[in-house]
């Protein structure tokens, strides 16, 4: 059954000055344990070793989103569009909260690791057994399922789906101020209010009229820009792949049956691929810490060495390309092993293509993941189409491959790998 609070609640957000909470169902979804854990998972994962600052948690975004999406609806619900239902209005603010309970700790990190997706398990922390689930079902059988279609963009309104997870979503409007703010770039910043006045419910889409064409041009030039100087930054991806070649080392040592001097569940779960929802929402960034300093100390090598570099920021030094070569590749793999080093562990290629964030990209066939514009003739225009600014920057893959290797241990080796890798690795830069 659906109630509204006796008195609003509000939360001070240093991005949307406060969080309004008027509806009963919201409130206590804040407060299951399952959304509260998300305090404890970061928002940008390990960008705090690349930007001191971000420091931000999934917490604080979720909050925002559904900010941004309770904003969008009252403005739909003053102007009394026809193509928005008052109905669809709790449906959309569970899901604008609840969209990322799913992540796990240091997000995609983990995902790539293990080969999970977080709104996979946000659909099942909403359908299983949790507190998130008996809060939705409170509201009326079978809510919970409504809200998780959202989220897995099955729900029969796109409408409710593109605010949600469209082009233009409260999700990517949030990260980009929230994640601009916290970095300490000026990037991500854009005119928020001018983008929420000019966005218009119309035939099963949230388009933009078109005099706001140039508030949207901004915020995707924003969006653009923090991917490439914040999303991708090559020292966070060092440490994203500390993180992956932990895990790696720890499920091949579960795996052959190796005796950790420490190990709590559900991590045997978590490397049989057999977790359930309670399970899940155990891990976090404190929990995944814990162990990392722990297993500073263990027997194996190779995971104790992992280990020290992530928790010390003793991170892989990178070299840029223009071009990633196969015969490059080739000739390290083989001057690795005969230097002694692991290609495996010690070795790692990276392209910018292998990325979770991604730009706008337009199309001549106009998509739910197109931005569409709203003419004086109540015609829609996909947004390239109008604009010079989108056109030159939607499916630009610009980037460099970037090369990561333990440079410590290179240098100790440096006199026996061949001039051809010495002078690709650039490693002289590195002689004191």
């Amino acid at each position: 059954m659906h109630s509204l609070l006796s008195e609003e609640k509000v939360f001070k957000d240093p991005i949307h000055n406060y969080v309004h909470v008027q509806d009963q169902a919201i409130w206590d979804l804040i407060n299951t344990k399952e959304f509260q854990r998300l305090r404890r998972i970061r928002q940008l994962g390990t960008s705090y070793f690349t930007f001191h600052g971000a420091e931000h948690s999934r917490f604080s975004h979720s909050l925002g989103v559904y900010e941004i999406t309770r904003r969008i609806i009252s403005q739909f619900e003053r102007q009394n569009y026809e193509d928005w239902s008052k109905e669809e209005r709790l449906v959309t603010l569970c899901a604008a909260l609840l969209h990322d309970v799913g992540h796990g700790p240091f997000s995609h990190s983990i995902e790539e690791a293990f080969d999970v997706h977080h709104e996979d398990w946000t659909c099942r922390i909403l359908l299983e057994n949790t507190e998130v689930h008996q809060v939705l079902e409170q509201v009326e059988k079978g809510f919970s399922k409504r809200v998780a279609s959202i989220i897995c963009k099955t729900y029969p309104n796109p409408i409710v789906v593109d605010l949600v997870t469209g082009p233009l979503d409260a999700d990517r409007m949030d990260y980009l101020l929230r994640d601009a703010y916290y970095t300490g770039v000026h990037y991500g910043t854009f005119d928020l209010d001018r983008i929420l006045r000019v966005l218009r419910p119309y035939k099963g889409r949230v388009v933009v009229k078109e005099s706001g064409m140039h508030a949207v041009e901004h915020y995707l030039m924003s969006r653009y820009q923090m991917y490439w100087q914040v999303y991708f930054h090559p020292v966070t991806r060092s440490s994203e792949l500390m993180l992956r070649l932990i895990f790696q080392r720890a499920t091949e040592l579960y795996r052959s049956g190796y005796r950790f001097k420490y190990f709590l569940p559900p991590l045997d779960s978590l490397f049989e691929g057999t977790l359930n929802a309670q399970q899940y929402v155990q891990l976090d960034e404190a929990f995944v810490q814990t162990m990392f300093t722990q297993w500073m100390s263990e027997e194996d090598e190779r995971l104790a060495e992992l280990s020290q570099r992530f928790m010390e920021r003793k991170l892989y030094k990178y070299v840029e390309l223009d071009e990633m070569k196969e015969s490059y590749k080739t000739l390290l793999r083989e001057q690795w092993e005969r230097v002694g080093l692991d290609p495996a562990y010690d070795l790692w290629f990276d392209y910018p293509t292998d990325m979770p964030y991604d730009v706008y990209r337009s199309g001549e066939v106009p998509s739910q993941q197109h931005i569409l514009l709203l003419d004086r003739q109540y015609e829609l225009v996909e947004l390239s189409k109008r604009s010079d600014i989108v056109h030159s920057i939607s499916g630009l893959r610009r980037g460099k491959a970037y090369i990561y290797y333990p440079v410590d241990k290179l240098m100790r080796v440096r006199d026996r790998l061949s001039e051809e890798a010495r002078q690709l690795l650039r490693l002289d830069r590195h002689v004191k």
